[in-house]
């Protein structure tokens, strides 16, 4: 099983980059790309449709049509590349922020773990998605608002494991040691805290990028994600209003794509989890 997760978030990843390339390339060109490009006359036209445009190009669509004619397939490829673009990005947002401010409360404490831990309450304390909605508004409809409103509310659960980390990490042998030696704290965080900590955060990235994923998709979906690219949100939000004409398939292909991607990056990180950390240790099975 976590091969199987592995091998289809490789899959997904493939196809961002080569959605990337399309979408590169249009713009380079400065014209609109084929999964924007309209075709009424090839509307609603089922999975492993074959068809003749109005141009007298015959056209082939392996996942159907949509409303307007385009390419599901396509516009499918577009999405991956648009999720998993929010999920890295709002990942490494979030990650190292957390990261960060854990091993800072969790090394000094004092006023230090007091500033972070009230920090880490008032943000936990305001719901998620209304404070990334707000953030979205301010920052602008679009990606970047997304990615900074998801960066924002996802760092407090980082910042918990990696405090909780380091207040165990530097009661340990090896640290004392090295304060006796009089290295300077920096050093210490950095070659003997964070390695041991590292495999917190590793997991802790692979857990994130799955949420991220979801949140934009249901941002997308309230209109408040990417504009004028098929976000996978948007082809659900587009996808609703049509079921009742028969054309289930843009729905059915988005959902199982968005259903794939999540399941597959949270069974990658258990696995991790299972593999990276020492401490952990599976259930005895009952008899």
């Amino acid at each position: 099983m976590p091969r199987l997760s592995i091998a289809l978030l490789c899959c997904y990843l493939l196809a961002a980059v080569a959605g990337e390339a399309v979408f590169l390339r249009a713009r380079a060109a400065d014209e609109t790309p084929l999964y924007n490009r309209p075709c009424l006359e090839l509307r609603y036209l089922p999975p492993l449709s074959r068809a003749t445009a109005a141009d007298g190009t015959e056209r082939f669509f392996l996942l159907g049509s949509d409303n307007l004619g385009r390419d599901v397939a396509r516009r499918l490829v577009q999405g991956a590349r648009i999720a998993m673009l929010v999920g890295f990005v709002s990942a490494a947002l979030a990650v190292p922020f957390g990261t960060l401010l854990g091993l800072l409360a969790g090394w000094f404490g004092r006023w230090v773990d007091a500033l972070c831990n009230w920090l880490a309450a008032t943000v936990a304390a305001v719901p998620s998605l209304l404070l990334i909605l707000a953030i979205s508004l301010v920052a602008g409809k679009g990606l970047p608002g997304v990615c900074a409103g998801i960066g924002v509310t996802t760092w407090v659960g980082v910042y918990r494991t990696v405090r909780s980390e380091t207040l165990k990490v530097r009661s340990r042998g090896y640290v004392q040691a090295a304060r006796a030696l009089g290295y300077s704290p920096p050093r210490i965080l950095l070659r003997h805290v964070l390695p041991n900590v590292a495999h917190l955060v590793i997991v802790a990235f692979s857990l994130r990028f799955p949420a991220a994923v979801s949140t934009e998709v249901f941002m997308s979906f309230l209109g408040l994600g990417a504009q004028g690219e098929p976000s996978w949100g948007v082809m659900i939000d587009n996808a609703r209003v049509r079921l009742w004409q028969g054309a289930w398939w843009e729905g059915a292909f988005v959902t199982l794509a968005v259903f794939g991607l999540v399941l597959s990056a949270n069974r990658a990180g258990d696995w991790l989890r299972d593999r990276l950390d020492p401490t952990f240790s599976p259930a005895a099975p009952t008899s």
